[in-house]
């Protein structure tokens, strides 16, 4: 009688426009990426799958290179791994590519960093085209300004008053390694890199970064809020609507993708 293969672990990147779900993480109504793509993945191999992500999203957040790793006993070339499940995802889901990794590797704890992008539309009148792939402000913003503010976000923190109520992460402290903020034309992009974030803490840092690039707020506010540690006197969340999940990045040995073709659309 022949013997199964030993299960390998596998890591495959993910794209997805975050519009139509209820967020990353499995719900009981399966309106989740993670619901889509288990499905999909089930279906590919004929039998029940798991996986673990390297950064769960909200609700109308969308991600160009989402990791994920589940461990199979399928034999299979990555190709096959990457048309086979596309071939039972919706459009707006498609794995990007497949890597065989160590059995003690981790989407999620194996990451050393994950970087968020968010997309703005700086104009008179809203996104139509565009509309629930970009932020929006009618405001003018101040770049310097909000440049300022940023840097003093920088390094290790207790973020309390830029995470959501609730969230369920044991602690606040995070170490936020950068935020870049640039502009060409219209549009904005801000591109932040931690060692991880907290729940709604990228939007909220989003809202308090307009108030203060269309001056309603001066850059020394957002320090003042950052030690208050009290998350009632920072801005209201912003909208998923312009939030990218960039990816995790990984020891530099794995080589693991750290772009996918939108990483580039995003530039």
């Amino acid at each position: 009688m022949r013997r199964p293969a030993p299960p390998v672990r596998l890591a495959l990147g993910l794209s997805y426009r975050g519009t139509a779900y209820d967020g990353w993480q499995s719900q009981p109504g399966g309106r989740t990426v993670q619901d889509r793509v288990e499905a999909a993945l089930a279906s590919f191999i004929d039998r029940p799958v798991r996986v673990t992500c390297a950064g769960r999203t909200d609700a109308g957040v969308h991600a160009v290179n989402q990791v994920v790793h589940l461990d199979a006993e399928e034999l299979r070339e990555p190709v096959s791994w990457v048309r086979g499940t596309n071939r039972f995802l919706p459009d707006d889901i498609a794995v990007q590519w497949m890597r065989p990794v160590e059995d003690a590797f981790d989407a999620r704890r194996s990451a050393r960093g994950r970087r968020y992008v968010y997309r703005l539309l700086e104009s008179p009148v809203r996104p139509g085209l565009e509309s629930g792939l970009v932020g929006w402000t009618f405001r003018s913003l101040d770049v310097e300004a909000m440049r300022a503010a940023s840097r003093v976000l920088i390094g290790t923190h207790d973020f309390s008053a830029l995470r959501s109520s609730e969230c369920q992460a044991k602690t606040p402290v995070r170490t936020l390694r950068a935020i870049g903020v640039d502009r060409r034309g219209p549009w904005w992009r801000f591109e932040f890199d931690a060692d991880a974030f907290l729940h709604h803490m990228v939007r909220n840092i989003m809202g308090c970064l307009l108030l203060i690039g269309s001056g309603a707020r001066d850059p020394a506010w957002l320090e003042a809020v950052l030690r208050s540690g009290d998350r009632s006197r920072a801005a209201p969340t912003f909208a998923p609507d312009g939030l990218y999940f960039a990816g995790p990045y990984y020891d530099p040995a794995m080589a693991l993708p750290e772009r996918t073709s939108a990483s580039d659309w995003l530039d």
